[in-house]
């Protein structure tokens, strides 16, 4: 209790600015949650449909290959779809690059939406913090000079106060949210890596039938 009682405290001696950067932080936190998630899932995805098509790949047995990835709404199916698709119509090196960069370019949105939101909030919090600091400060400033003399300590106290309260949470708000966005964008393109990868092997694949 005591602990929550003094996040509270610090909380209320923040000042008003305190309250955008909450709203910014509960939104880092939705964001995070969700591309984690969702990064996750195609991850597990990829791996298990690959883990099927990637032996009929070797054999170079496209037909196998077709019918592991009909109907797959995973992004690697889609794109070893697109490109066995291309391989029965001309299965020439460079058409077969086009089909699966076309199909890749299909599903990557989904994989990059929402990430580089977090860079923003991350640099807004900070921005945040230092504008509540320097209302802060104003408002100490400005509340000095028609204060009586005995008060003015206690008022500037206060107003210091406010204003590193508010510095200090736009920071620790900024730093972790920074820290996952370039995790999860490392997670990003090491999934893409892998789909680039698979288009790729599909391409040698057919080559490889010739």
């Amino acid at each position: 209790m005591d602990f929550f009682a003094t996040i509270l405290h610090f909380f209320q001696k923040g000042g008003f600015m305190m309250y955008p950067i909450a709203a910014v932080l509960a939104l880092s936190i939705a964001i995070a949650l969700e591309r984690l998630l969702f990064l996750g899932k195609v991850e597990r995805e990829n791996r298990r449909v690959w883990k099927d098509v990637s032996p009929l790949l070797a054999k170079s047995d496209l037909a196998a290959v077709e019918r592991a990835t009909a109907g797959s709404e995973t992004a690697v199916g889609r794109i070893l779809a697109a490109g066995v698709a291309q391989a029965k119509i001309d299965a020439h090196r460079n058409e077969l690059e086009t089909a699966t960069e076309e199909a890749l370019m299909e599903v990557l949105p989904a994989v990059e939406k929402r990430t580089h939101y977090l860079a923003t909030f991350s640099n807004m919090s900070t921005l945040l913090g230092l504008l509540g600091t320097v209302m802060g400060l104003i408002g100490a400033f400005a509340a000095l000079g028609n204060a009586d003399p005995t008060e003015k300590a206690d008022l500037l106290s206060r107003g210091i106060s406010e204003a590193m309260n508010c510095t200090a949470f736009g920071l620790l708000v900024a730093i972790p949210t920074l820290l996952v966005h370039a995790w999860l964008q490392a997670k990003t393109t090491e999934l893409i890596d892998s789909l680039e990868a698979a288009c790729a092997k599909l391409v040698s694949a057919a080559a490889a039938r010739k």
